[in-house]
This record gives C-alpha cells, sequence and structure tokens, in this order.
C-alpha cells in the first residue's frame, strides 16, 4: 500500500506541491484570524455545581466575587486624604457601564480589609459585563487603559485581569520561542544533513503544520470553545513534530539514493518504510492526545484539539508535499552540501557495538535502567496540586504584584471565602426565610475548619451563605471543608450549590479523577492494538507500554522535585507555589506517551524490517540501531529546541510544560530505547516476534505493512559476540 503510494506520489509531483502551495496561502489567511475566535479560561468544570453557584451569582447579585481587583496606593497620602479618596472614587466612576456592572470601594463598604495595614493602599473590587471568560476579558480589555488614577500608582490584578496577562504573556514567549527555535534549527539541520536542501525540507513542513493547524482551530472555534492556550501547543508541537518526521523521510530518502535508487524507485522505497513508520507513529500520537477530549474541561479538550491538528498536519504533510518535493529535487537534494558526506555504512558501526555490548549483560542494563527510572519517579508519589493562579506570572507582572500585594499588605480573608448559594422554595427576605438562612449559616460557620459565616446576599428565592476560614484557599484542609459543607442540610426545600476558589478546585480535582482510569484505559488499548497491527507481536505493545509508563513517572518525579519542591529556581528563574497546576500532569501524560511511542515505533519498525531480513532476533536489534540510533538522538536533540525555548516562558506553567517535555524526551531517547529496548529484546528472544496462529493470520491480513507482497525472509545470521 505504502510503496505504491510513493509511485503515485513521484507521479503526480508537481501538481501536488502546486496544491500544497495553494493550501499554504488559504490556510494561512483564513488561520490569521483565530487569535480573534480563542477563549481564555477552560480550567473548570462546566457542569459542576461551583459553575451552578457562579451563575446563580451572576444573575442574583452584582456585588458578587470581583473579576478584577485594582491596588491603589501612595506612598505619602493615606485612604483618609480626601484628595486619595477622589482620585480613586473619580476614576472608577467614569467607567463606562457597558463594561463594568458594579464596583467596591473602601468608602462604600467601610470594611477594613479592604485598607493596607499601613494605610496607604487601597484596593477596589470590578464586576465586568459578561457571560462567560471570554465576554468579560472583552469588557476588561475596555477598561484597563482607564484605571489609573491621578497621582497614584496602580495595580491591576484580579481572575480576569491576570488571565489577560498571563494571555499576553504566553503570546510574547511564543514569539521568543519561534524567533529563537526556526534559526536554530536551521543551523542544526544542516550540521546534521550536511547541507542546506535538505536542512530546508523539514522546516518546510513545520510551517505547513502551524498554518494548516491555525485553520483547523479556527474551523474548530466556530463550533466549540477552543483555550487561547492551544495555540502554544500547536506552534511547539507542529514544529517539533514535523522536524521529526521530516527528519526521518529526508533521511530515508538519501539512503535510498546512496544505495543506487533514483527517482520513483527511492521514492517508493521511502514512502513504503519511513512513511509507513510515521504514520504509525503520527496514529498513536494522536490516539493519546484525543484521551483529553474525555474530560469536561475547555483547556484540556482544547490542547487535544490544537495537538491531534499539528500532529495529523505533520504526517499528511510529511506523507504527501515533502515525497512530492523530494521527486522533485531527486539528486539535487544533496546540493549545497557544506561538508563532503560520507559512504553510508551499514556495517558494525558504532551503533552496532553498542546494541551487541548491551546484550551481552541484559539483565544488568535493565535493572540498573529501571532502578534510575524508579528513583527519579518517587517524588511523584507526594504530588500535592494545586489552582492555576496569579503566582504563574513572573514577578514583573501586575497580576502577580496585586497578589503579591495581597497577601503581604492587606487581610487576604477579605476576597477569599466558600460560598453556597441557595435556590429556595420563598422568597428569600420572608421572614421564615430569613430565620431558616441565620441557622443555617450559623450551621455552617461552626463546621469543623470554618471560623465563621453569615448572609451576605438575598434576592427573589436565591440566597448566599459565605464562610470564611483560615489558610490558603486550594489547600487539602480548605478541600476537606468543602466537603464537610456539602454534608450540612440546607434550609427545608432549599438546594445548596457551594462556590468560590476553593469549592471551584475540588470540583476540577473530582471531575479528572473521575475521568482519568478511562482516559489511561482508552489509550493503554489503543495504543496495543495499533502496535500489534504495526508490528505483529503480542508483547512488543505490552512492553512499549509499560516502559512508557515508567518513563513518565520519572518525568513527574523529577517535576515534582523542581517545581513543588522549588529546587533549581534560580536555575530555571521561577518561584515554586508548592504545587502542582492538575491540568498540566494529564496534558503532559498525553503528550509524552504519544511522543515517546514515536521513538518506539522509529527504532522498532528498524528492527522489525532488519528481524524480517535476517531472521534474527539479536542480528536484528543490532542492525536496526545501528540504522536508526543516530536519527533517534538527532530528533530527539531538534525536537527538544522549540520545547527548551517555552522553558524559558516567564508563565510558570509553560515553563514546566518546557521543561517536563525536554527532560522526558531525553530520558526516554537515553534510558528506554538505547539502553532498555536492546536489553529487553535480548531477554526476550524470538518470543519478542511472537504471536499465537489466529493473530498472527489476522495481522498478516490486516496488519500496516510496507507493501501488500510478504517479505523474503533470510535465513537467521550468525552472530558473534
Amino acid at each position: 500500500m505504502f510503496e505504491a503510494l510513493g509511485r503515485f506520489l513521484f507521479r503526480r509531483r508537481n501538481p501536488l506541491l502546486v496544491l500544497t502551495l495553494l493550501f499554504a496561502v488559504l490556510s494561512g489567511a483564513y488561520g490569521v484570524g483565530v487569535f480573534g475566535d480563542m477563549k481564555p479560561g477552560g480550567f473548570e468544570d462546566p457542569g459542576s455545581d461551583s459553575r451552578k453557584a457562579a451563575q446563580l451569582a451572576e444573575k442574583a447579585f452584582p456585588d458578587r466575587a470581583p473579576d478584577a481587583v485594582i491596588v491603589y496606593r501612595d506612598k505619602d497620602r493615606t485612604v483618609d486624604d480626601a484628595s486619595f479618596q477622589e482620585a480613586v472614587t473619580g476614576t472608577v466612576e467614569k467607567l463606562p457601564k457597558s463594561a463594568v456592572t458594579g464596583y467596591s470601594t473602601f468608602w462604600m463598604t467601610q470594611m477594613p480589609a479592604q485598607v493596607s495595614h499601613d494605610r496607604h493602599a487601597t484596593y477596589v473590587g470590578l464586576n465586568l459585563r459578561g457571560d462567560d471568560d471570554n465576554a468579560k476579558e472583552e469588557s476588561y480589555k475596555a477598561v484597563m487603559d482607564k484605571l489609573a488614577a491621578p497621582g497614584l500608582e496602580t495595580l491591576r490584578g484580579g481572575a480576569v485581569a491576570t488571565g489577560h496577562q498571563a494571555g499576553d504573556e504566553i503570546g510574547k514567549d511564543l514569539g521568543t520561542a519561534e524567533g529563537l527555535s526556526f534559526p536554530l534549527l536551521f543551523i542544526l539541520l544542516v550540521i546534521v544533513f550536511g547541507g542546506l536542501a535538505a536542512a530546508s525540507l523539514p522546516l518546510l513542513v513545520g510551517g505547513l503544520s502551524i498554518l494548516g493547524s491555525m485553520a483547523v482551530l479556527r474551523l474548530i472555534a466556530q463550533i466549540t470553545d477552543v483555550s487561547v492556550f492551544a495555540m502554544s501547543l500547536v506552534t511547539i508541537l507542529g514544529l517539533a513534530v514535523a522536524i521529526d518526521y521530516g527528519l526521518l523521510i529526508v533521511s530515508r530518502y538519501r539512503e535510498e539514493l546512496e544505495r543506487g535508487h533514483t527517482g520513483e524507485e527511492a521514492l517508493a522505497r521511502t514512502v513504503a518504510t519511513a512513511g509507513r513508520t510515521i504514520v504509525i507513529s503520527g496514529i498513536t500520537v494522536a490516539v493519546a492526545l484525543f484521551g483529553m477530549t474525555f474530560f469536561p474541561l475547555g483547556f484540556l479538550k482544547s490542547m487535544a484539539y490544537g495537538g491531534m491538528a499539528a500532529v495529523v498536519l505533520s504526517v499528511f504533510f510529511s506523507l504527501i508535499a515533502l515525497p512530492a518535493a523530494l521527486g522533485v529535487l531527486g539528486t539535487r537534494v544533496n546540493a549545497l552540501s557544506l561538508r563532503k558526506r560520507k559512504a553510508r555504512q551499514d556495517g558494525q558501526g558504532a551503533w552496532y557495538r553498542l546494541a551487541h555490548g548491551l546484550m551481552r549483560r541484559p539483565v544488568l542494563v535493565t535493572a540498573g535502567a529501571l532502578a534510575v527510572l524508579l528513583a527519579l519517579a518517587v517524588p511523584f508519589l507526594r504530588i500535592d496540586f494545586g489552582a492555576n493562579d496569579a503566582r504563574q506570572l513572573p514577578d514583573s507582572a501586575e497580576g502577580r504584584q496585586v497578589h503579591n500585594t495581597m497577601e503581604r499588605d492587606f487581610d487576604s480573608d477579605a476576597v477569599k471565602s466558600i460560598d453556597s448559594l441557595l435556590v429556595l422554595k420563598s422568597a428569600a427576605t420572608s421572614p421564615e426565610q430569613g430565620a431558616a438562612l441565620e441557622e443555617y449559616a450559623e450551621r455552617l460557620g461552626s463546621t469543623k475548619g470554618a471560623t465563621g459565616a453569615q448572609v451576605t446576599g438575598a434576592a427573589g428565592t436565591t440566597a448566599r451563605v459565605s464562610v470564611t476560614f483560615d489558610g490558603a484557599a486550594v489547600s487539602a484542609d480548605a478541600r476537606a471543608l468543602v466537603n464537610r459543607l456539602k454534608d450540612v442540610a440546607p434550609p427545608e426545600g432549599a438546594t445548596a450549590y457551594f462556590g468560590g476558589e476553593t469549592a471551584v478546585f475540588d470540583d476540577t480535582l473530582d471531575a479528572l479523577g473521575a475521568t482519568l482510569p478511562w482516559m489511561l484505559l482508552y489509550i493503554a488499548v489503543a495504543t496495543y492494538i495499533l502496535l500489534f497491527l504495526a508490528f505483529g507481536s503480542v508483547l512488543l505493545p505490552l512492553k512499549a507500554i509499560l516502559m512508557n509508563l515508567l518513563s513518565l513517572s520519572a518525568t513527574f518525579g523529577v517535576l515534582v522535585w523542581i517545581f513543588q519542591d522549588g529546587h533549581l529556581e534560580g536555575v530555571l528563574n521561577f518561584d515554586s507555589t508548592g504545587n502542582i497546576e492538575p491540568n498540566m500532569p494529564i496534558m503532559l501524560f498525553a503528550l509524552i506517551f504519544g511522543l515517546s511511542m514515536d521513538y518506539e515505533v522509529f527504532l522498532v519498525s528498524r528492527i522489525r524490517e532488519q528481524y524480517d531480513l535476517l531472521g534474527d532476533s539479536t542480528a536484528a536489534v543490532a542492525s536496526g540501531l545501528q540504522n536508526i540510533g543516530r536519527l533517534i538522538v538527532n530528533a530527539a536533540l531538534l525536537m527538544c529546541v522549540p520545547l527548551a525555548a517555552m522553558a524559558t516562558s516567564g508563565v510558570l506553567t509553560m515553563k514546566l510544560f518546557g521543561v517536563g517535555m525536554v527532560f522526558a524526551i531525553l530520558a526516554d531517547v537515553a534510558i528506554v530505547r538505547i539502553l532498555l529496548v536492546p536489553a529487553a529484546l535480548k531477554l526476550m528472544g524470538r518470543a519478542a516476534w511472537w504471536a499465537p496462529g489466529p493473530l498472527a493470520r489476522f495481522y498478516t491480513r490486516f496488519g500496516i505493512k510496507e507493501s501488500d507482497a510478504a517479505p523474503e525472509v533470510k535465513q537467521p545470521a550468525s552472530v558473534t559476540g
């Protein structure tokens, strides 16, 4: 099948390149509008009780928890100075009602907590117009330049302002990452290929994949919400995966040229081997990413959409546009060489000798590699999850400064509570309901962990009771308090929905925890089936899955050690929050699992190819590693370039993403693929390629093979050493 595709691509290479150019122009023109169609947020379960509580508060109480918090400070004047008051109130009174539905100042509420300890600062809570996060952000953008009070230092923070600043920061970081990545990747590709012509082709695939993914995301955004964070994954993953696939295709094509094949034959062999490999690899990565759509959170769904678009289009362009370009170039793919190419050696090179060295002591190598991975994984056992808040921003960001100021100079409890939103059977302001609400508030306030509770709102048949408590809003103790409060019976005939930061975080963790086992089961089963169809073995897919889980555990252990425990803060330039945002491990799991299978497919496909030719497992492992080992290392290093650029981001979640991906890829290639795979295959012997009769016949008929013809298997080669 793949061989026939290669011949077709050669014969239609010119029209295909014209269509590719047309696609690039159209997708770029349409896709650039995706930034205006994406939405912030997506970190909450839209069907949760806390979301229902927020909707009730939105409709019933204008004085709900503020969407933005604006801090005003003067080093000389205090809030008791009339000119200080005039500057603040005069500023907020001029804000357009089309964007701001309400605000609260100290001079309105007379709440001592709205004044700093030294009385030189106060904060204003703003309620923004909008039914969702996107609409509120639009309202914020309409007033953010009108918030500065004359003569006062002004800092803009709070949930919506911080989200907007995070989006801006990520956009800048992405631009920096792209600016650093493209030239550096080109230089490295020139070094790898030794020529300018060959080096430019993988970057071409990367550019096409990014443009196409932007257009796909914009189409999806017309149907459902897409998070602004999805573009970060499209840019980085689209470039990284396209480089990998482009490197594999171009390297194999040049290899076929060196073997004396030219024109149609060289392209047919390239697509039949490397093309088949990237199809299997791409499907495996896309399958893993699809697992994120199981979760109700818009952030994870959006990352799945963006990631799958980037991977599928990388496969498409690597399989269609890139071979067509190679067909046009022919031997000119080696043009503009900067160094003399060495003749290809298929014999016993360094990788061949390394494989045999590993296979001489397979038990020792396996035990050592497993010990390293398990040791790295130990910190993962004590992972502590926390919410995504202003602490993800760098110290220079206003939202972070507001957060630090509130923590340091104000009574932070003033903007922290667990709210019970009640839907009552009659008017909340009636004497009967008033008494019931006071009694309910008293029971909530006396719950273990609470410091008090009071009725803070009553309108129509909706009421709000706010519970105060000590400690961090997203701590384990606060989550336990939320669940104890839920056990307190509401007034007769009423339904209670709990909201506030703690309730949102608790509902988010519950939603993730309930869905995670199904995602893991789906990925394991789907990956097993795909790898069986690729290799015709019942044991190899199981080995690959177990090794991936070990590699992932090691990566998560390192991330806990760095970002939760705060090691390497100075080196990586971040401030630890003492926890890990819960969406990140799930996203990293899907990405790392898929990309690890990328290299597994690269390596085992070449080993299987050699096994079909040689009929000997040991010889196949050594020959396969000799042929593909250097390419896998180069591919991993090249993929790490854009990911390492992301690790320079000032946004903590993006930094964690970049560091986690770089470590995972390097550890997976160095420890799992190069060390563990040869040793494990030696221990498994010929059993590695075994399948029972019915499954073997199923593979023969339906397996993903290079061509419909059965391979010619030679007699087992004698292997020394």
